[in-house]
């Protein structure tokens, strides 16, 4: 369970912490504003991803018998991780784009969340078919990497909003830059899993 729950958090930080149309709206909420409506913005993944969540476990779940199928999508998914590891590791500041918004942040939230392809994309090749390994050692072991993603998740960019309201200068470029790095590198080491999943689904690999 300990696997599980590691990969749940370094997924779910580096998703947290990573720039994005949903980081941006949580930066523009917070500095215009307030730190609550910041966090509003911060729990759209709570609202978002279990639909997203059930839909892709609905569609890996009927092709749980084809281990072609489940060897090509280990094989996307450590490709998706590769490229959030470069994405995060080439990452040295912290986008402030800011928009003239209004608030009802928790309903731009969730708009800009579904809207995005990276959960979708997440959940299909990454997230789904780690809660069915997970499933082999019990119910709870699944469900702790689901809370242990989702906790990270929103924790990391509650944190933002929290290091944001208080003062922008609290969370230097720097700072930021050597966190997505260490990131990145953890992310490459989980899609070397994927890899490694994939190859022994496809029977290139034996176990």
């Amino acid at each position: 369970m300990i696997t599980f729950l590691c990969a749940g958090v370094v997924l779910g930080l580096s998703s947290g912490f990573s720039p994005g149309p949903l980081m941006a709206l949580i930066l523009s909420q917070t500095l215009q504003h307030g730190v609550k409506e910041g966090i509003k913005v911060a729990v759209a993944p709570l609202i978002t991803d279990f639909p997203i969540l059930l839909l892709s476990l609905f569609v890996l779940t009927r092709l749980a018998n084809f281990r072609t199928v489940l060897g090509v999508i280990s094989f996307i998914g450590g490709l998706f991780l590769v490229k959030l590891a470069y994405e995060s590791i080439r990452t040295k500041k912290l986008a402030m784009a800011l928009q003239d918004t209004e608030p009802q942040s928790i309903s731009k939230g969730a708009l800009v969340n579904a809207l995005n392809p990276n959960p979708y994309l997440f959940w299909l090749t990454v997230g789904a078919p780690t809660i069915i390994k997970a499933w082999t050692e019990g119910p709870f072991t699944a469900a702790m990497y689901v809370v242990a993603f989702l906790g990270s998740l929103v924790g990391a960019k509650v944190f933002v909003a929290l290091l944001v309201g208080r003062s922008r200068h609290l969370l230097s470029d720097r700072i930021y830059g050597w966190l997505m790095r260490v990131l990145g590198v953890l992310l490459l080491v989980f899609a070397i899993l994927l890899f490694k999943d994939g190859l022994n689904l496809l029977g290139f690999l034996r176990l």
